[in-house]
């Protein structure tokens, strides 16, 4: 089991501080939800719905992540690693046995990661590696590496991220180093005639400032943050002058703990100068070498998170007793400290370090202040029950709030053994129906006014698909709630199917009198702790008539002499509407109008110069359907 429990520098830590609010414990409850088809509309991340780890096969995973301690250790040109503290210091076979390699094939040179990155190829997944940074790798395959082995010693062999003569389509196994731009020249010529997305991403190895806890065979001493920094820009600058298509994931922090201060380091009390915590250092020092190199080097702000909270006096994840009504309470609350402002979990995090959280909104504005454009990726993450319903509900609303707030990329990193309701809660976005249907990919407004027992997260299909979904989550542990949906935005719904799982069963199974929907409204009964996806089709008339409207639209980009960038617009309906142009993240930048049939809009008035990049151009009238699309300023 991956937990993480390291807290250096923190003091002794009081908990059992938070109160639930009585309401949670009443008899029954009503909720007013509220959808908007035509308000805060982003594109979902598809990759938000990764794992670590195969489950049963029919989650149907978008993305996948090869990472953990077994990485840190190792060595591509014979596939040993070390697994550290997590088993006896030993370095093994470990990585070509787990994944079903024969020991024919087993020094066949990254031979785990081509298998890996096949095997998501035929998958269509996105596939995730892991680039060991630490210093050394496993020299053979020999079992346990005693204290008197530490490296540097014949069992390891260093970890050398630029060969300083010409690179060999062949690694040379005699020599004392492992070369890090060898591999991905390896890679790249391996895959040289495959799509970009070849290879989706690499990690900057894993969970750094627990090197000498996790591996102190390998890494000893207590990491800096000049040390990481210094490695992490070392070794994407090597991987992006052999492919800039790859995504470059960093720090890969274990917890809170690392994104604070480097796990106590001690030279951050030096640098670390106005910054507010270490991944504003990070973030600003990546940006800058960035600049010098001429190509980005961080692409995604790599976190880890399993959840501090606390439930019955002990942690939600790992606990004794999953089921314990305090336990699988705070388990469902907690993923609102990745969102509201109004919530504080029980944990030492919630008690002493509040103003850093929610999380999510902490994390993008120090993105937006040192390095722009940066995606979020959380590559472990873990909520705990994920054998009872309580974290099958849990880990439901983290994939929703994952998709509302804008997260790039998420791994699940199981700790229990049981796993039926994680595989539930994944299910219910990418396989409701056992047909691979899936929750739509561009999210839709969608509020309750009950975030305390319930949760709400919709989004259509797409511009032109305007099929609803909405994901609907009971959290309280006694009662039914009867939810009252009122939807806007113009389309009209029609019919309406629903799936859940519940308490009684993970099993997802499809309801067989749905509500009737009255004027875009419906109610819902939805037992205690459910989990529905509701799935809305449209009148085939309003459909074809927001199909051909979305079909004739018309925005592109034209530069001006003298005026910078101007959004065009050409509209074919004589009503007029209001212009709006958002950031990908669904941030409003530049609102005019109403206007309607042909024109300009100068976007260098009124807040400045745009910068380059990617918008979301969007015409709402008062009546018709908007009409939206992806705009690209230039210089």
């Amino acid at each position: 089991m991956k937990i993480k429990t390291f807290l250096v520098n923190f003091g002794k830590l009081a908990i059992g501080f938070l109160v639930f609010p009585s309401i949670l414990f009443a008899a029954s409850f009503n909720a007013t939800i509220t959808v908007n088809t035509s308000q805060g509309q982003h594109q979902i991340s598809s990759y938000i719905y990764g794992s670590n780890t195969e489950l049963t096969g029919a989650e149907n995973f978008t993305a996948m992540r090869q990472g953990g301690n077994r990485l840190t250790g190792y060595n591509w040109e014979n596939n040993a690693s070390n697994a550290g503290s997590d088993w006896n210091q030993s370095s093994d076979n470990f990585m070509t046995s787990v994944m079903g390699i024969p020991d024919s094939k087993a020094n066949i040179p990254a031979i785990t990661v081509t298998a890996f990155i096949d095997s998501c190829r035929n998958h269509n997944r996105f596939s995730l590696i892991t680039l060991p940074m630490a210093g050394y790798v496993a020299a053979d395959k020999k079992g346990t590496v005693s204290v008197a082995e530490t490296a540097p010693s014949p069992r390891w062999k260093k970890t050398v991220f630029k060969k300083p003569s010409a690179i060999s389509a062949v690694p040379d196994t005699t020599d004392s180093c492992v070369y890090s731009d060898e591999m991905m020249n390896y890679l790249e010529t391996k895959y040289a005639a495959a799509s970009d997305m070849w290879l989706g991403g690499c990690n900057l190895d894993n969970e750094p400032a627990l090197w000498p806890s996790t591996h102190p065979r390998l890494h000893p001493d207590t990491p800096t943050c000049q040390e990481l920094i210094d490695k992490s820009i070392a070794l994407a600058t090597v991987v992006k002058n052999i492919d800039q298509k790859p995504l470059i994931f960093g720090p890969v922090t274990y917890g809170f703990g690392e994104m604070y201060n480097f796990q106590g380091a001690k030279d951050w009390a030096t640098l670390k100068g106005s910054y507010n915590w270490f991944m504003d250092l990070y973030l600003d020092k990546m940006k800058a070498a960035s600049q010098t190199a001429g190509k980005r080097l961080l692409d995604v702000l790599d976190m880890h998170w399993y959840s501090e909270a606390m439930g019955n006096n002990e942690r939600i994840v790992g606990a004794t007793d999953p089921a314990n009504r305090d336990n699988a309470i705070a388990r469902m609350q907690a993923p609102r400290t990745l969102w509201d402002k109004h919530y504080v979990e029980n944990s030492w995090i919630g008690q002493y370090y509040a103003t850093y959280l929610p999380l999510l909104p902490k994390v993008q504005a120090s993105i937006d202040t040192y390095y722009p454009g940066t995606k979020i990726g959380f590559t472990e993450y873990n909520y705990g029950g994920e054998g009872h319903i309580s974290g099958g509900i849990a880990m439901s609303d983290v994939l929703g709030i994952y998709g509302k707030y804008g997260v790039d990329f998420g791994f699940y990193w199981p700790a229990d053994q049981a796993t039926n309701f994680t595989t539930s809660a994944f299910k219910l976005y990418r396989n409701y129906d056992g047909s691979n249907s899936t929750f739509g990919g561009l999210s839709v407004s969608a509020a309750t006014s009950d975030s305390v027992r319930s949760s709400v997260y919709s989004s259509v299909v797409s511009q032109t698909n305007m099929e609803l979904h909405i994901i609907l989550l009971n959290k309280n542990i006694d009662s039914s709630m009867s939810a009252t949906v009122s939807i806007s935005g113009g389309a009209q719904y029609q019919s309406i199917k629903v799936w859940s799982f519940d308490s009684s069963s993970s099993a997802i199974t499809q309801k067989l009198s749905p509500p009737s929907i009255s004027n875009n409204s419906f109610t819902l009964s939805v037992p205690r702790l459910t989990a529905c996806h509701c799935v809305l089709t449209a009148g085939a008339s309003i459909r074809k008539n927001v199909a051909s409207a979305l079909l004739r639209r018309s925005f592109k980009i034209i530069n001006s002499r003298g005026m910078g960038p101007m959004l065009d617009y050409d509209f074919p309906l004589a009503e007029k509407g209001v212009v709006s142009l958002y950031s990908l993240r669904g941030s409003l930048i530049k609102r005019s109008g109403p206007v309607s049939g042909r024109g300009t809009i100068a976007l260098d008035r009124e807040t400045g110069p745009m910068t380059e990049g990617s918008y979301l151009a969007v015409w709402k009238p008062a009546r018709a359907a908007c009409i939206q699309s992806i705009v690209t300023v230039s210089r």
